[in-house]
């Protein structure tokens, strides 16, 4: 099994939408990621999608004309597209058999609409929340050609790929865990913590619901300290400079 980390461009934002308290009215530039599972049997899972795109000719393109023009400002260039990724693998989107999308935000579903072929793995009560909710933009994920598997609670979806829910950042989020025989587990934690500083500071409030993500980032901790499990964070740029991303790969 394998585990590649796509970078697909980054969201420029004030301190405060990730780690309130710290540096409030900086601007920053936080990752966005997404990434990519080889199976044992070669089938090919993806973890979010990242940003649409489109967003590389028009960054305005979602939250244009709205209160979140100037908070959330995505920062792509054209080999931040997933299709530039994915090609830089020999992979095209049909390949994709899975897609595991930790929630369905902008920044993790915005390519979900390229991969026709692929099974979406949702939480139930996520997926039911986000639909028509304005703050799921669903024009990128809420498609007729998409094609969703729901899921209630904790599961092992495939040898080595489980999925854990983290509600907070949004109701019944998911984190993946996965199981790597060289590299070791590691936990993908979407927006359940969006970086160290969350930790560092006990800064939870730039989440929907701060106490139930506070509750769920330390539960994410303890369960990564009984797995020897590393932490890969939403949007830590710092931590990403310290990441492996592709083309090389996580084993």
């Amino acid at each position: 099994m394998q585990l590649y980390i796509l970078p697909l461009g980054g969201c420029c934002c004030t301190y405060e939408v990730i780690a309130p308290g710290i540096a409030d009215g900086k601007r920053i530039h936080i990752p966005v990621p997404a990434f990519l599972i080889r199976l044992d049997d070669d089938s090919l899972v993806l973890v979010d999608t990242g940003m649409s795109r489109l967003h590389i000719a028009d960054p305005d393109l979602t939250w244009g004309g709205t209160p979140l023009a100037d908070v959330l400002v995505p920062d792509m260039r054209r080999e931040d597209s997933l299709l530039w990724r994915l090609a830089e693998l020999d992979i095209a989107p049909a390949e994709i058999k899975y897609v595991i999308n930790t929630h369905l935000h902008f920044d993790h579903a915005g390519n979900n609409d390229l991969l026709k072929d692929a099974t979406f793995f949702v939480q139930r009560e996520h997926y039911e929340y986000a639909k028509d909710n304005p703050s799921f933009p669903n024009q990128y994920w809420n498609l007729p050609a998409l094609s969703y598997e729901l899921l209630d609670g904790e599961t092992t979806l495939f040898p080595g790929v489980e999925v854990i829910p983290t509600p907070g950042h949004a109701p019944a989020h998911q984190s993946v865990l996965v199981r790597l025989p060289e590299s070791g587990n590691m936990i993908i934690c979407g927006d359940a913590v969006y970086c160290q500083e969350n930790y560092d500071h006990d800064a939870w409030g730039g989440q929907a619901d701060p106490e139930t993500a506070r509750a769920s980032a330390l539960a994410l901790r303890d369960r990564a300290d009984r797995e020897s499990a590393s932490m890969v964070y939403g949007h830590d740029r710092n931590q990403a400079k310290t990441l492996r991303f592709s083309t090389n790969s996580y084993r």
